[in-house]
């Protein structure tokens, strides 16, 4: 440790560079794990929130809410099951609406819920789902950005279909699109009025909803799947993997940060296996006094140690920092267990790289780097 910290100290302009490089590719690491995590959640708040734990969903429907279609039968199929309380019907349509004054349109997810059931959001602003009058919705905040208040009327651009906002909720979101929330008589009303047949326009036994949410169902899903004919049943994170670009997304953003780790570790090799050849000499001054290899190979192994805690701290520093001043149309994320795992793997990924340098001082040979100086 005494070798390590004394030639950090005496070479600060060298390792200054090499930390300056490392913060800047930490905080790069740290930045794009954030928003990888951000656009994550941003993508399927609205599903992640929920305290189901899977969903029966329509056979072969790819498990997408939006090609699943179950009915009444199915519904009470479930909750014989699992319980009458573990079974919550759920409709899920991605439609465009407008505001009844303005001319914008806003692709928003329409999300069916019981007002009474656990699928009911928690409204932070107005009045919840379950004090609704006829006509009244409760929508994400997001809309808020588009000029929507309590009491706006939003238009269904496919229906014609009216509401009046009544309530606001935070992070519900589909598909990058703000949620929102009907109750089932809304959604009913929504169903008719899409039939292009005057027969089936009001014939309610035919409504259907999109998937059944299931909650503590613990042992009782094979059962679950056997009781429910043409269905197939599916955890909540089969369930957001299926939403559409969710894992093109995800699968991108994952392989820019593995390449931003082995990036990282190459940089850190080369710079610190230039400088063990620069100091070739001194090491085999140092092992022909008697130095052992562990020693030499310990001062390097703390020296890309310390350098790298050091660059992460500044790193978590300025994340924190870009975090609270981003704008509300770039989703960050970056929960304390993700960032301890981010900041773990760069370490680890940091110390591999300074394998070469280690392999290096090892085979430095005595006689010969002194021969070498003295020449």
């Amino acid at each position: 440790m005494y070798l390590a910290i004394r030639e950090m100290r005496f070479a600060k302009g060298r390792y200054a560079l090499i930390a300056t490089i490392m913060v800047l590719v930490s905080f790069l690491v740290l930045f794009v794990t954030g928003l990888a995590q951000g656009l994550a959640y941003d993508n399927a708040a609205s599903i992640k929130n929920m305290a189901a734990t899977h969903f029966v969903l329509e056979q072969d429907s790819n498990h997408r809410f939006t090609r699943s279609q179950v009915n009444q039968d199915q519904l009470e199929q479930s909750r014989s099951v699992v319980g009458q309380d573990n079974a919550e019907p759920l409709g899920v349509k991605m439609t465009t609406v407008s505001p009844a004054d303005d001319t914008k349109k806003i692709d928003v997810t329409l999300f069916m819920v019981n007002p009474e059931g656990w699928l009911a959001p928690t409204v932070t602003e107005g009045v919840s789902i379950a004090d609704q009058k006829d006509g009244q919705v409760v929508v994400d905040q997001k809309l808020s950005e588009s000029g929507v208040t309590i009491g706006t009327i939003l238009v269904d651009q496919a229906s014609g279909t009216e509401w009046t906002v009544g309530g606001f909720v935070e992070n519900e979101s589909f598909s990058h699109s703000p949620v929102v929330f009907l109750n089932e008589q809304e959604w009913l009303a929504l169903q008719g009025s899409s039939r292009t047949s005057p027969d089936t326009a009001g014939n309610n036994a035919s409504s259907s909803y999109n998937a059944i949410a299931i909650k503590d169902a613990g042992e009782k899903v094979d059962s679950l799947s056997a009781a429910v004919p043409n269905a197939e049943v599916i955890t909540k994170s089969e369930a957001v993997s299926a939403i559409p670009g969710y894992k093109e997304e995800q699968g991108s953003l994952l392989m820019m940060i593995a390449f931003l780790f082995v990036i990282s570790a190459f940089v850190l090799a080369v710079f610190f296996y230039v400088i063990t050849i620069q100091k070739t000499s001194q090491f085999g001054i140092l092992k022909a006094i008697g130095t052992r290899n562990a020693y030499l190979a310990g001062s390097v192994s703390l020296q890309v140690l310390l350098l790298s805690v050091a660059s992460l701290v500044i790193s978590v520093l300025l994340v924190r920092l870009f975090e609270s001043i981003l704008p509300a149309s770039m989703p960050f994320q970056l929960g304390l267990s993700t960032l301890a795992l981010t900041c773990i793997l760069f370490v680890i990924m940091s110390m591999a790289g300074s394998l070469f340098s280690v392999w290096k001082v090892t085979k430095i040979d005595a006689l010969d780097a002194i021969g070498r100086t003295a020449a």
